[in-house]
């Protein structure tokens, strides 16, 4: 069965928060009523890797960020809570969204907390969006949070786009390259095979091996695709296991290049995350928590736990920082000048900043590098399957010549 983390109140009020088993979200949702537990968000565990997620397939990223700023706006204004979710969700053109908002409002309008409306929907409000909400509401400064996590998410937008455009070309050339080798394979080989087979030729080895991996998709072409299917359902499988999401989650963070960019990645995100629930009054031991739920990443969410007992236990943030071996140096270091000088908010802040412009810097130069790569083998591969096709007959050629 699959993991669930779940967040809630107990009979006396006080948080509670953790991880359980359970065949889906309702059915988790009524153990925790039976054990008097009032559920809040709800995720799975092991849906991404080192992206930010908003919404749902059906709740664009987009929709959200535009929704906290407008919410912002209204709240400044002086308009009632309620007043501001009925116009934000009459305006929404998402059927999905605004179905979302609307019961959000019915839940306020029957005296619950905004935080709460929204931790009934976590598919959409996770654990940061409603714990700023909350830590907002209390403090009194609810326009101010709305402003912040609209930030939040359109930073979070602008990282998914760098990640995405370092990924689209390789991607996409490398399709268009299985899609041409295969079409030659499966069309274009047994044209020229049954020319030799006529001529009675002797076929060199780069021939050879040609004709037989021709006759391997005409006669096994449904092998490929079993074991492609079979991949990404054996990897689906291993996510949902703990374990197994973690060690496939140190494998990505160990591979060349493409390692070195996620970790750029996660620590983006973690000091980002961290920063504006700090900046926005969330206790740091409440926000390492909600920041390791979050981070869709299984090695950092560990590490990040670690650090959390640590701090539990009377130490710095910055020496379990280190012993966890997943942040670089520099990081830990500005977080220890934060901490030591009160200003820990600002400085992860400058620290995301700083690795978000790596980010950046990162793609292109993975792209500038995986480009000659790809055409390279491109290349080679298709060009060696044209030469050796065409090698019996230079062979052939040369003969008749002499």
């Amino acid at each position: 069965m699959p993991v669930f983390t779940f967040s809630g109140k107990d009979a006396s009020g006080q948080k509670v928060s953790g991880e359980r088993t359970a065949a889906n979200k309702q059915s988790l949702a009524q153990q925790l009523r039976r054990e008097r537990i009032t559920p809040g968000a709800i995720r799975e565990k092991g849906k991404e890797f080192a992206l930010p997620t908003f919404g749902s397939g059906k709740v664009k990223v987009k929709d959200i960020a535009i929704f906290f700023r407008q919410f912002s706006v209204m709240i400044d204004a002086g308009l009632p809570l309620v007043q501001c979710l009925e116009i934000l969700a009459a305006n929404q053109e998402n059927p999905a969204f605004q179905k979302t908002l609307t019961g959000v409002r019915t839940t306020v309008e029957g005296g619950a907390t905004l935080a709460n409306a929204m931790r009934q929907y976590p598919v959409v409000f996770d654990d940061l969006t409603t714990n700023m909400i909350e830590a907002g509401e209390t403090g009194g400064i609810l326009d101010i949070i709305l402003q912040r996590l609209a930030q939040y998410v359109e930073k979070a937008v602008r990282l998914r786009a760098a990640v995405k455009s370092a990924l689209i070309y390789p991607v996409a050339v490398v399709s268009m390259a299985v899609l041409i080798v295969g079409a030659l394979l499966k069309w274009v080989v047994p044209i020229f095979a049954n020319l030799f087979a006529g001529l009675n030729v002797n076929l060199p080895l780069p021939t050879r091996v040609v004709m037989g991996m021709s006759n391997f998709v005409q006669s096994f072409w449904w092998i490929v695709i079993v074991a492609v299917v079979g991949f990404v359902v054996g990897v689906k499988q291993i996510r949902k296991h703990p374990r197994g999401r973690y060690y496939l989650d140190k494998l990505l963070l160990t591979l060349p290049v493409v390692g070195a960019l996620l970790r750029k990645i996660a620590v983006g995100r973690f000091t980002r995350t961290l920063g504006t629930l700090i900046t926005s009054g969330v206790p740091i031991l409440e926000g390492l928590g909600i920041t390791a739920r979050t981070s869709g990443n299984a090695v950092l969410e560990e590490a990040l736990m670690k650090v959390r007992r640590a701090i539990e236990e009377g130490r710095t943030i910055v020496d379990p920082l280190k012993e966890c071996g997943v942040f670089p140096n520099m990081v830990t270091q500005m977080i220890g000048v934060g901490e030591a000088t009160g200003a820990m908010d600002a400085m992860l802040q400058k620290i995301a900043d700083f690795y978000e412009e790596e980010v950046d810097a990162a793609t292109k130069d993975m792209l500038a590098m995986l480009e000659p790569i790809i055409i390279g083998i491109l290349g080679v591969t298709i060009g060696g399957i044209v030469i050796s096709l065409y090698m019996p007959l230079f062979a052939m050629i040369a003969k008749l010549s002499g």
